[in-house]
């Protein structure tokens, strides 16, 4: 497995990335990984070694890059319930200021950047998100329906709300098949059940779940949110999408 540290350029700067791939001098698919709240941190560079290590070239941006280097805050090695308040209140500037038009430019730049890359196979690639990162992957996939094939978020932030620009109303403009792993604390049934009406009326090949006894942030080892069941069937949703729709 090889690991780099990479800088994208972007309209705005250079944004500091992640990237592990496998090392055997072959070309292969390739996956933009977006962060969740907290940034990028060995916890998301743990999770792209272990997709890598199924065959893809993961790129995991620092998308708060704008405000300086990763890590932005000093995070505890585990991130408690207690820790939360404190954290989000360091964090919220960075996640309010990465509005949705910078989103759009820093998709842009991510996805030619990704592609560009000598390791990178030819073709479409997959765009996975945790947390916030959930809802910059829905963005990404409708701005560029013919470069992305499939569309994962894991505990997604909010996917459908009243403001003008909310994720759900880009559904007719997915060409990607779609996979969301809620947790049972991130949606009511109603809610969830509306999100699959949506993304049905729009056409859109989706096999979203609730997973059981899951709260939000499920995936995250460095939380006390983490899931091992939760995780695990992370994993195999993740890896089956990717079968599916990057190396058929």
């Amino acid at each position: 497995m090889a690991t780099k540290t990479l800088q994208i350029p972007t309209p705005d700067g250079q944004a500091d990335a992640f990237a592990a791939f496998p090392d055997d001098g072959e070309r292969h698919p390739g996956v933009l990984l977006y962060m969740d709240v907290f940034g990028l941190r060995p916890r998301l560079e743990e999770m792209a070694r272990e997709l890598a290590g199924h065959g893809y070239f993961v790129l995991v941006p620092h998308v708060y890059y704008r405000d300086g280097q990763a890590p932005l805050i000093d995070l505890p090695e585990l991130i408690g319930d207690e820790d939360r308040p404190a954290l989000f209140e360091q964090l919220m500037p960075f996640y309010v200021a990465h509005t949705t038009e910078r989103a759009l430019l820093d998709a842009d730049a991510y996805l030619a950047f990704l592609t560009g890359r000598p390791e990178v196979a030819a073709g479409p690639v997959a765009v996975v998100g945790y947390c916030l990162g959930a809802v910059l992957a829905m963005r990404t996939a409708a701005a560029h329906p013919d470069r992305v094939a499939a569309v994962a978020g894991f505990h997604p932030g909010a996917l459908i709300t009243d403001a003008p620009d909310s994720p759900h109303l880009l559904a007719p403009k997915v060409t990607a098949e779609v996979h969301f792993g809620v947790a049972e604390s991130d949606m009511t049934p109603e809610e969830f059940g509306g999100l699959n009406e949506i993304l049905e009326a729009a056409g859109v090949r989706h096999t979203n779940e609730i997973y059981p006894g899951t709260v939000h942030g499920f995936t995250m080892a460095d939380t006390s949110a983490f899931s091992p069941d939760g995780t695990r069937r992370h994993w195999d949703r993740l890896l089956s999408l990717l079968e599916r729709t990057l190396t058929n």
